[in-house]
């Protein structure tokens, strides 16, 4: 048995396939709550979900994206890195904060920038199945309109002529610097006929080879090593999305969305909370911000609170979409006009061994006896073979399934017989 086949056992579950099936219809509105989800198994029912109402799927007609919702920045890194391992998909995005500390606005955080911008990107249009994980003080900073975004891409093909001192100043008007050499996104350099970009919506920068002014070849290159990766035939240069001038290009993610997304709560109380005291302190946050700005290095204007979203109006956009929560039993009470569903499940949270290993062995050898399968998930196979070794040396004759990838908790499934 490997991962997938666990998988499997939730892909079965007709109740989840319910669930995919409505959430992939946009009438009628769900409200969803599931109950009793401990550890690492609302990862696996959300990665369930994802599958089943995902448009590879056979009978799925109009596939749903998702966007998970968690209390804080820790706890969405967390859940985000469940789902990508879990998943194995390149369209899992997590979603940050554009600044360097949270409820502070005074310098941006130029990796999570290019975050913002790439989930947006894989966003831009009506995609099938793409998946966004976030916390309250990323979903509070509006976002650029799809029409901005696409009107500031700057595209490059091998073989095409540019004029470089002409890119160059494009590239300074959407928030790029130039350096001597690149090294974070958001900066340039031209050394000979070699122009070097580190665009906003990719992990590494391109190198541009120029014969007068044709584009020779384009590479992806690692900023350490300075070695090439990949030859590719076109890019894409995304911009410093933060800081446009126009007034009018910031809108709320939830209309950047595409219909088929489904919001996903921890628990929706605590977020609307934290949301509504975070958006309250913004005048007086914003206003410290720009007065302590010295240069335009880092910023292109100032801030106001229409970069920021509007309590009221994103509960009315959030109203319009499929909810569902997974910890707590809030999102009714304050969704009532659509259709209500309660799923029971029967997960609880592993246990805490401390290091105690004969604890540890009591407790899955009385799971064995009671015919539960035993999985266990590490960072990487000798890790594995560590816990074996272990377990041969105390003479206890444990059968698991070793899982060479690490989740963030562990949980108990009672009713798929599942450790």
């Amino acid at each position: 048995m490997n991962l997938q086949h666990l998988l499997g056992l939730y892909y079965k579950d007709i109740r989840l396939k319910q669930v995919a099936a409505a959430i992939a219809l946009p009438q009628p509105l769900i409200r969803l709550q599931f109950k009793n989800l401990h550890g690492a198994s609302a990862s696996f029912i959300a990665a369930t979900i994802w599958h089943l109402s995902s448009a590879k799927e056979e009978h799925v007609l109009n596939g749903a994206n998702h966007v998970f919702i968690l209390n804080d920045h820790e706890e969405a890194a967390y859940f985000h890195n469940d789902l990508e391992r879990l998943c194995q998909s390149m369209d899992i995005c997590y979603f940050p904060s554009s600044f360097k500390k949270n409820n502070s606005y005074e310098e941006l955080n130029s990796s999570h920038v290019m975050l913002r911008t790439e989930a947006l990107t894989k966003f831009s249009k009506e995609r099938k199945g793409a998946v966004l994980v976030s916390y309250p003080e990323a979903l509070i900073e509006k976002v650029v309109s799809p029409n901005t975004l696409s009107k500031n891409i700057i595209s490059i093909k091998v073989g095409e002529q540019i004029a470089p001192e002409k890119l160059m100043a494009q590239l300074v008007a959407l928030g790029f610097k130039r350096e001597d050499f690149t090294y974070e996104p958001g900066q340039f350099a031209l050394r000979g006929g070699i122009l070097d970009i580190y665009s906003f919506g990719n992990e590494h920068p391109f190198r541009i080879e120029l014969f007068g002014n044709e584009v020779d070849s384009i590479r992806i290159f690692n900023p350490e090593t300075q070695l090439s990766e990949r030859k590719l035939l076109q890019v894409s240069i995304l911009p410093h999305l933060e800081t446009q001038k126009e007034a009018d290009t910031k809108i709320s993610l939830l209309e950047y969305l595409p219909q088929n997304t489904v919001i996903w709560f921890k628990d929706f109380e605590f977020c609307f909370q934290k949301v509504e005291k975070l958006l309250s302190e913004i005048p007086s946050k914003i206003n410290q911000q720009n007065h302590s700005i010295a240069t335009e290095e880092n910023w292109l204007r100032s801030l106001d609170s229409t970069d920021f979203e509007n309590i009221d109006t994103w509960k009315y956009l959030l109203a319009k979409r499929h909810l569902i929560e997974w910890q707590q039993e809030h999102l009714q009470q304050y969704f009532s006009d659509g259709q209500a569903i309660t799923i029971e499940m029967a997960c609880e949270a592993q246990p805490h061994f401390n290091r105690q290993f004969n604890l540890l062995l009591n407790n899955l050898q009385q799971k064995a006896k009671e015919q539960y399968s035993l999985a266990l998930f590490a960072e990487n196979p000798k890790q594995l073979e560590r816990i074996h070794s272990i377990f041969e040396d105390l003479n206890a004759s444990i059968q698991f399934i070793p899982i060479p990838i690490a989740i963030s908790k562990g949980f108990i499934d009672h009713e798929k017989k599942l450790v």
